[in-house]
């Protein structure tokens, strides 16, 4: 119910032209309204706090559909932040972003690199240790990454001045933000493949369609298994009667669905031929993303080494091991 509602605000509310007036430093307002107005920010508050209560497995497509629609604001992080504080902690209805770590200098810098929307937010929760720190980055200096129409960014502050210690779970923002942006990725890469698919049916060549050659097909086949694994191991890390997801889950999940995007987006790309690199074209929208969530809180390489962790610490054999992580 709530993932067909947000896909139908989404469709009105966030076409390519929207995501291309805010990437170029529109105002996300109207946007932003239309979601955080509807109350979807408390998706998964308790309904005796407000909010509705939505099991953690109901969450992933309703981030997925944030992936397709290359949402360019943080209201997936903003949603899931509100399930790690602690019952009762009230957080701005403001656009809110989750920091992959946070540094403190010898000088009593306070460093949050490469935050996901960074650029825009208006705070980051942040793990410190075993509590959460919530900082208002409007006091924080920025420094963007360079990329074009990135909203990735460093935030640095001279001191803890700006930061709110509040009670939450902090060892459950990683896993959190590793099962989040899988979730994105798969969404992402659905469309990506169905973007993909539709052209190489239309697209005419030497009298017949692109996608009638065997060479084509065989690239769409694989680009097929890679979207379809990176979305089962993206919405498994999703199952279970916790408010928030395990370690072990998100971490296979975060690593599987980084993993495959850089085969899925070259071949979109080589498949689209020149078109696909225009500006004008729409597929840029969702690779670029793809690769700016493929490196959000850890790529492929950090996720698998924490898996290999859980597997060392495992006293069963590998055969078991797989068969139930």
């Amino acid at each position: 119910m709530f993932a067909e509602a947000i896909e139908d605000i989404l469709r009105d509310h966030c076409t390519p032209a929207t995501v291309r007036t805010i990437e170029a430093g529109g105002s996300p307002a109207a946007l932003w309204e239309a979601l955080a107005g509807a109350g979807f920010l408390d998706l998964l508050l308790p309904e005796d706090a407000g909010g509705a209560g939505l099991p953690l497995a109901e969450l992933f497509p309703v981030l997925a559909h944030f992936g397709r629609y290359a949402v360019p604001l943080p209201i997936g992080q903003a949603i899931v932040a509100r399930a790690l504080v602690a019952p009762g902690v009230a957080l701005s209805p403001g656009l809110l972003t989750l920091a992959p770590a946070l540094r403190r200098g010898p000088d009593g810098t306070i460093t949050c690199p490469l935050v996901p929307f960074g650029g825009i937010a208006d705070q980051v929760l942040a793990a410190d240790g075993d509590s959460l720190l919530l900082l208002s980055c409007g006091q924080a200096r920025r420094v963007a990454t360079g990329i074009p129409h990135s909203q990735l960014a460093t935030l640095a502050w001279r001191d803890d001045r700006a930061a709110e210690r509040i009670a939450g779970d902090a060892a459950a923002l990683a896993p959190m933000a590793a099962a989040l942006h899988a979730a994105l990725l798969a969404g992402a890469m659905t469309r990506v493949f169905e973007m993909t698919l539709q052209y190489c049916n239309d697209r005419v060549q030497f009298g017949k369609s692109l996608g009638k050659f065997q060479a084509v097909q065989h690239q769409l086949s694989v680009m097929a298994e890679l979207v379809a694994a990176a979305s089962m191991a993206a919405e498994a890390a999703f199952q279970g009667d916790a408010r928030t997801p395990r370690m072990l889950p998100a971490a296979m999940a975060k690593a599987r669905a980084s993993e495959a995007v850089v085969d899925v987006a070259n071949t979109a790309h080589a498949l689209h031929g020149a078109i696909g690199v225009t500006e004008e074209y729409d597929l840029q929208l969702l690779t670029r993303r793809l690769h700016e969530w493929r490196m959000a809180h850890g790529s492929e390489d950090h996720w698998n080494r924490i898996v290999g962790e859980h597997l060392l610490a495992d006293r069963r054999s590998l055969a078991e091991f797989v068969r139930t992580a």
